[in-house]
């Protein structure tokens, strides 16, 4: 190794540990499910975007073979030469009718799927009004397209409709983008009232439904179904690989959006296309959303659930109104002490510290899923509480 990058390398890691933010991969042996075991050690798991337990649903299982069996474990080429196979293409017209929307083109991740689209839809010349708590993808995104990059305070409308009213004489294209669910709060955008200033300023209105896929509207249409809004947000982006159970992001929109990805989307046309198997997985994941409504009820029975008994513990869960749930510490060494002490009392809830978010809103991060049972919930009730007062934070 080149002595400039090892000493560089060093420095930077021995940073890491100086602020205790350096963390080890916890090794998960077996499947994701809500009582799994990580390290050897059998843990409460809230730390996966499992929502709906699909990871292990029988069907997508059964279907995934059987379309390893059928097509082989390859697709063997990018789409726009010989790997678009005719269950690729099934997946994407099953998500467009899901969605309600006139076509859908599928990524290998929902983090390529939002750099790419906006890198493909901007560029030099253009605007892009962005949420300060987007997704790094969406931010990546933004950087590559070259446009000139405006960012409003967490869903301030004011602030929003300010930045619209400085650029409406531009010349370029302006683009309005958000997620649907942020990720590390758990709160939901504001998206009537942000569509609403895009239609009056005449942008582009581009949303990040992955972790509202699933989650929101009916049988999990996501936070445009949820709010009712079809037919007036441009671009909608979603994963195959949080609720759904399986790998992938995907795009939809209008049937002239999706011709020009094919054609413009760096990741499309440089990324060898899905696994048959992931692609009949996420089709059977598709199918049981709408057969089993059952499991998103149960979601947010078990959310309800979690958030109130944090409530009564006294824990600050910010402004979560999600299944993902922050337990605000403030500090990220007793953050990462807090998520180290909870794993070796069996309740694994990562720690999340800067950069990822700021030092002053250090935090374990806990999702719930449909699959967690309510003693699995309370111990895991019962475990946070005696930790939290160990340390002090409650």
């Amino acid at each position: 190794m080149a002595k400039v990058l090892s000493d560089f390398l060093a420095q930077e890691i021995e940073s890491l540990h100086q602020k205790k933010l350096f963390r080890k991969l916890r090794i998960l042996e077996g499947r994701q499910l809500p009582q799994a075991q990580f390290d050897g050690q059998p843990v409460v798991n809230l730390s996966s975007n499992n929502y709906l337990g699909l990871t292990t649903h029988p069907e997508l299982v059964k279907a995934a073979l059987r379309a390893t069996e059928e097509y082989g474990v390859g697709s063997g080429a990018v789409r726009t030469i010989a790997g678009t196979m005719k269950i690729h293409m099934a997946l994407e017209e099953k998500i467009a009718r899901f969605k309600q929307v006139e076509a859908c083109v599928v990524f290998q991740s929902g983090f390529t799927a939002n750099a790419g689209t906006v890198s493909a839809i901007l560029g030099k010349g253009d605007i892009i009004i962005s949420d300060e708590l987007n997704h790094a993808s969406i931010i990546d995104g933004c950087r590559l397209s070259r446009a000139e990059i405006k960012i409003f305070p967490h869903k301030d409308l004011s602030a929003l409709e300010r930045i619209l009213q400085e650029v409406q004489s531009h010349p370029g294209k302006k683009l309005v983008i958000t997620d649907g669910v942020f990720s590390m709060d758990g709160d939901i955008a504001p998206l009537p009232q942000v569509v609403e200033l895009a239609e009056r300023y005449g942008s582009i209105m581009m949303l990040d439904d992955a972790h509202s896929s699933g989650v929101l509207g009916r049988n999990g249409r996501g936070t445009v179904d949820h709010y009712g809004l079809h037919g007036r947000v441009d671009i909608q982006v979603g994963t195959l690989s949080k609720a759904i159970g399986s790998l992938g992001g995907y795009v939809c929109g209008s049937r002239a959006l999706i011709e020009y990805l094919y054609h413009r989307a760096r990741p499309f046309l440089f990324s060898t296309s899905h696994p048959p198997a992931v692609a009949a997985c996420c089709i059977a994941a598709f199918e049981v959303l709408e057969r089993e409504p059952q499991l998103i009820e149960r979601l947010w029975q078990n959310t309800r659930f979690f958030k109130s008994g944090l409530s009564r513990l006294g824990f600050n869960t910010g402004a979560s109104e999600t299944p993902i749930t922050p337990v605000i510490i403030g500090n990220g060494d007793l953050a990462m002490r807090f998520s180290d002490e909870l794993f070796n009392e069996g309740v694994f809830a990562q720690g999340i510290g800067y950069p990822t978010v700021p030092e002053a809103k250090s935090r374990i991060r806990t999702i719930v899923t449909a699959t967690h049972s309510l003693e699995q919930l309370q111990f895991a009730l019962d475990v946070l509480g005696k930790v939290g007062k160990r340390l002090g934070i409650i």
